[in-house]
């Protein structure tokens, strides 16, 4: 499957449509045993108060997937995305309760590039705390 969306079509200041993935305990437990991380800062309230932490907090990489699930999204093909990078500012805390977290996402298109790319800047907030801080993907086109 290729891009969906034309080089053509796209300015720079594009904003890509925004999302909210919701985060519980639940959450976590299923993306420790699909990546293989059991670090208990993941699940352990005990234990992740006494390294320092307020409470449980979500995987990085598991904030970073859910944060281009936008750019992925828009442009209708994984493989697009050709290079990806984030800084973590922020960890994503996830309560122990029906509600969980929330990491809020938006995305806009910040340049042009060459060979049909885009270079798209992602925000990703959480308890109204930016969580990744240069957070940036660059996406081959159709």
């Amino acid at each position: 499957m290729a891009a969906k969306i034309a080089y053509d079509e796209v300015e720079v200041g594009t904003e890509l449509p925004a999302q909210s993935f919701p985060v519980t305990r639940a959450t976590l437990v299923r993306y420790a045993g699909a990546s293989g991380d059991f670090n208990p800062i993941h699940w352990n309230e005990k234990f992740a108060v006494e390294v320092g932490l307020p409470d449980v907090i979500a995987h990085g990489m598991f904030t970073m997937a859910e944060a281009v699930r936008v750019v992925t999204d828009w442009v209708g093909d994984p493989a697009a995305v050709v290079e990806y990078g984030v800084r973590f500012t922020k960890p994503v805390i996830v309560p122990n309760d029906e509600t969980g977290a929330l990491i809020e996402v938006s995305a806009k298109v910040a340049a042009k590039l060459d060979d049909n790319r885009v270079r798209v800047d992602l925000t990703a907030v959480s308890a109204g705390q930016k969580v990744l801080g240069m957070s940036r993907a660059v996406v081959a086109l159709a």
